[in-house]
């Protein structure tokens, strides 16, 4: 199994509010997780070209489109890469429905650091039991 302590995961955050983007960087770093940070698609897929990450932490929206369309892209550059996205309306047709795609996880906001960490961590174990 691969080792998954802070220190040896990276997650690309691609969030394009300023303030989400920083307080989830910071509470990721805190715990010692490598991020990088994208404010849009196409930063995101220049980041894909610098790094290999075990999870991307999205929106619903992103700029002009769908964290899910994002994702969905985003896949395609590195199949199989675990999306966690953080949403707060749960009841969200949209959001359910991502739901049902492989390897995507729904967090709620708000949320608080601590919970944060560890829904990450559960993700990461759930998605690299194998």
């Amino acid at each position: 199994m691969a080792d998954l302590s802070p220190s040896n995961t990276t997650i690309l955050l691609l969030v394009s509010d300023p303030l989400m983007r920083d307080v989830l960087r910071d509470g990721l770093n805190s715990a010692g997780y490598l991020v990088v940070v994208a404010s849009d698609l196409g930063e995101a897929v220049d980041r894909l070209r610098e790094i290999r990450p075990h999870l991307l932490i999205t929106r619903p929206y992103i700029s002009s489109m769908s964290g899910q369309t994002a994702a969905d892209y985003l896949r395609t550059k590195r199949p199989g890469l675990p999306v966690l996205i953080i949403a707060g309306y749960m009841e969200d047709d949209r959001v359910r429905h991502q739901t049902a795609i492989d390897e995507f996880h729904i967090f709620p906001d708000p949320f608080t650091r601590d919970e944060l960490l560890t829904k990450v961590r559960n993700v990461l174990r759930t998605i690299h039991k194998s």
